[in-house]
């Protein structure tokens, strides 16, 4: 055999490999983008579903999502939004950000709530505006409320000798400090936000629960309900889960029960794949970490068991 006829047969033999690594990588990029696309990337195609959207751990502002949450109401495909919650709250913009959006979608297409072992402050803020809220016995609920706190480390630093100099154009300014006491004055508008975004949680409950707001301010003092006990204060429709979800949209809403359920997913691939390797626990705790800081947005809806 030649030297010219070696080189053709070589030469083919690399158009093939390099042909089937080129097709392998362009599989794999479709594959993973149709993993990475959140649902409602491809309006209108999609075939009669209910959506699933699924809340974990503490609650943020997540523009994203709301969004996501918020364009439901208009696509045809989607029958009933579904919203699984477990969470022990969060912050007041992010939690009051994701009950109008929800909000939002129940004012057109039927939304149900389905409480797993914690949907409490902010957690039970979101599921408000659905037409049912369904719960275990043991799901730990209510617990309405707001809270603002922050650290003050003047007197370590007076023993360290160390002091701090704060220039301000106001005396409300700096407050809170980290470097110094809360002034009377800084007390009492601090307090008077607290009590203000406290008043819009309970007219959100108010209005999504249909109660009187003199009836959920006797429940709301921050104090948490178990399902059972929830149920007959009204703060929750019914005891069960998705499958009672489920049959209750079918026989209320006429959404069958043979429809499959889609979850919303926002989160990219990276994401996704990061939170699989840490795991919910180690995710929920930098959440949480980076989150809930000493911020002027600081006031938080969040369940905190172990505080006396």
């Amino acid at each position: 055999m030649s030297l010219e006829t070696d080189l053709l047969l070589d030469r083919r033999r690399l158009k093939r490999r390099l042909a089937f690594w080129r097709i392998l990588a362009v599989l794999a990029i479709c594959a993973g983008l149709a993993v990475a696309l959140p649902l409602g990337g491809l309006p209108g195609i999609a075939a009669p579903h209910v959506v699933r959207l699924s809340v974990n751990g503490i609650i943020t502002e997540d523009r994203t999502l709301t969004r996501a949450v918020r364009g439901l109401a208009d696509r045809a495909d989607v029958k009933a939004l579904e919203v699984v919650i477990d969470s022990p709250g969060g912050s007041v913009s992010g939690g009051e950000a994701l009950h109008d959006a929800i909000a939002a979608v129940a004012h057109k297409k039927p939304v149900v709530v389905v409480m797993g072992g914690v949907a409490a402050s902010a957690g039970y803020m979101i599921a408000v505006p659905a037409a049912r809220i369904f719960c275990s016995p043991a799901t730990l609920t209510g617990s309405i409320g707001v809270l603002m706190e922050t650290g003050e480390i003047s007197g370590l630093l007076e023993k360290l000798g160390i002091s701090a100099e704060t220039l301000v154009s106001g005396p409300l300014k700096d407050q809170p400090s980290l470097t110094r006491p809360l002034s009377p004055a800084g007390h009492e508008v601090l307090q008077a936000l607290v009590m203000d975004l406290y008043d819009q949680f309970v007219g959100m409950v108010a209005a999504g629960r249909h109660m009187d707001p003199a009836q959920v301010r006797a429940l709301a003092d921050g104090r948490a309900f178990t399902g059972r006990q929830a149920l007959p204060l009204g703060l929750v429709d019914e005891l069960g889960g998705e499958a009672e979800a489920r049959a209750w949209l079918a026989t209320t809403r006429g959404v069958a029960e043979s429809l499959p359920v889609v979850d919303l997913e926002t989160r990219s691939l990276a994401e996704r794949l990061l939170t699989s390797r840490l795991g919910p626990g180690l995710t929920l705790s930098l959440k949480s970490l980076f989150s809930q800081s000493v911020t002027l947005d600081g006031a938080w809806a969040l369940w905190q068991p172990f505080r006396d």
